[in-house]
């Protein structure tokens, strides 16, 4: 092993995706000369978990004027046909809290809060980054009018991959080199000041001089041992396979301080027949399986395990998605009737994405779900007829109230001649039109919650000894701690990234 002693860099970012990146970029744009990106994945792994997105960013806004500015998707008469309401600091503040119990960090949540709009705009305008309104995702066409809800409207074009491909183009205009194949090994400490890094470059050891140093290699979703310690369970890898808690074990060993929720973790249904242990660099984000809302979900014992229309489906993917490790078997079925199968997004369900299973009946449908892992049709068979005599006796009581998918509409199955154990609070229109479909799903987990300890407005690592600044070390993106528990508001991750990206390169050029 050879060693090679760099003394010219101003900075050092750890991680290439969308927070790395904005890290980067910041510490370029504030006054750091030479900016170093190190990346353990190879070049054709760049982007991080964020490639693997629909590049949803959550932002405060005054409205659908505040934001067509910023997006490139919507022409003058398609404006006047789109309903979006103004989404508010404390809109979003609630969200986080209310997603998280009241336990998130309220310091970080205002950081993360009132930096969103202004991060956005500095996306769109520094980064070139070509954002859309999620007509597709986000919005429902509702008498002729897109109808967004659920609080998230922005998007970028081609997601995930479009995301990165601004990013990289930013980073390549500003100077910033990435060096690939090469993992973080030590931070240097000299005084309780950071003074470099250590890495392996290519099998060889290279010291890394700079007086700052910005973690950004995301969580331990991808390494099964921690997730079998921390989350008690297994679920698929929904993204790169090299977050493997890397950042953690190094901010430990310089005395750092974990906090937030490390039982927790950002998932999602997820196709069942996807890769368990890394993403689909082509497919991407189209494993994602969204529409539960509109139908049922079912375990392997043909019974029904949460409440499909508690919220939408931007405030219950994290949850539910969590929730199917805990089933049998650790994967659910999805089931809908022909009703709303037009209403399910192509990208997730088109017949070259999923592996579709149909039924004249509910019966048939049991039937060959068997081989896909239904243990017990006639209790798959009964759920659906007990679902479906509470929802028509919800109907029979409120003939006024109309199902539609772009508000909670309150159709749902408890009414006062029936009420089922486990509701569905809204959306229960009963699976009645043959042919009915399934979708078999697992888990998708993104990334974990826990992380490390920062202070709100620098993004600087806090000591866990003293409970101060540990000077020139800074994290962002998925190792930032505290945000989010048990839950998460979609769009939230990537805004956040973007957030304290900026906030630890600014800090980050102050040391120069």
């Amino acid at each position: 092993m050879s060693a090679d002693i760099h003394t010219t860099l101003d900075c050092i970012v750890v991680g290439s995706g969308h927070a790395g990146s904005c890290a980067a970029l910041s510490a370029r744009d504030s006054g750091c000369k030479r900016v170093l990106i190190v990346e353990k994945s190879p070049p054709e792994w760049v982007g991080g978990n964020g490639y693997f997105t629909a590049g949803a960013h959550r932002t405060v806004h005054d409205g659908l004027h505040d934001l067509l500015p910023v997006v490139t998707n919507v022409s003058a008469d398609m404006a006047d046909k789109i309903d979006l309401g103004p989404y508010t600091a404390e809109d979003f503040t609630r969200d986080i809290m209310r997603l998280g119990n009241g336990q998130s960090d309220p310091g970080v949540v205002k950081a993360l809060v009132d930096g969103s709009r202004d991060a956005v705009q500095w996306l769109s305008e520094r980064v070139r980054m070509p954002f859309v309104f999620s007509f597709n995702r986000q919005a429902y066409l509702v008498n002729g009018r897109q109808v967004f809800w659920g609080g998230l409207a922005l998007a970028v074009e081609d997601g995930g991959k479009g995301m990165i491909a601004a990013d990289r183009a930013a980073l390549e205009n500003a100077g910033v080199e990435t060096w690939f194949d090469t993992a973080a090994v030590e931070i240097l400490v000299d005084g309780g000041s950071v003074v470099g890094l250590k890495v392996s470059k290519t099998g060889e050891t290279v010291i890394l001089r700079a007086p700052s140093v910005v973690l950004a290699c995301g969580g331990f979703e991808a390494n099964k041992a921690l997730r079998a310690q921390y989350l008690g369970a297994i679920g698929n890898v929904r993204g790169t396979p090299f977050n493997t808690g890397d950042g953690l074990t190094l901010a430990q060993r310089v005395g750092a301080r974990l906090t937030g929720d490390f039982a927790g973790c950002h998932s999602t249904c997820w196709d069942a027949n996807a890769p368990d242990d890394r993403g689909d660099r082509v497919l991407s984000n189209q494993f994602t399986k969204s529409g539960y809302p509109l139908g049922l979900m079912l375990n392997a014992r043909g019974v029904r395990f949460v409440d499909e229309g508690e919220d939408f489906r931007n405030y219950t993917y994290a949850k539910f998605g969590r929730e199917i490790i805990s089933q049998p078997g650790g994967y659910a079925f999805q089931v809908w009737d022909s009703t709303v199968v037009p209403w399910l997004r192509k990208e997730e369900y088109a017949d070259d994405v999923v592996e579709k299973v149909w039924g004249e009946t509910v019966e048939e449908l049991a039937a060959k779900l068997v081989p896909k892992g239904l243990e017990d049709a006639e209790a798959f068979v009964r759920t659906i007829r007990q679902y479906n005599d509470a929802a028509r006796a919800y109907r029979a009581e409120h003939s006024d109230v109309q199902w539609d998918p772009a508000v909670k509409d309150g159709v749902s199955t408890q009414s006062g001649a029936l009420k089922l154990a486990l509701p569905k609070s809204n959306w229960a229109l009963p699976l009645e039109r043959p042919p009915f479909l399934a979708v078999k799903v697992t888990c998708g987990i993104t990334f974990t919650f826990g992380g490390l300890a920062i202070e709100p407005e620098t993004a600087t690592v806090i000591s866990d000894e003293s409970g101060k600044p540990i000077p020139g070390l800074f994290c962002t993106g998925e190792l930032v701690g505290g945000l989010f528990y048990n839950n998460y508001p979609g769009g939230s991750g990537l805004t956040g990234d973007t957030v304290f990206g900026r906030k630890a390169g600014r800090e980050a050029a102050k040391r120069c």
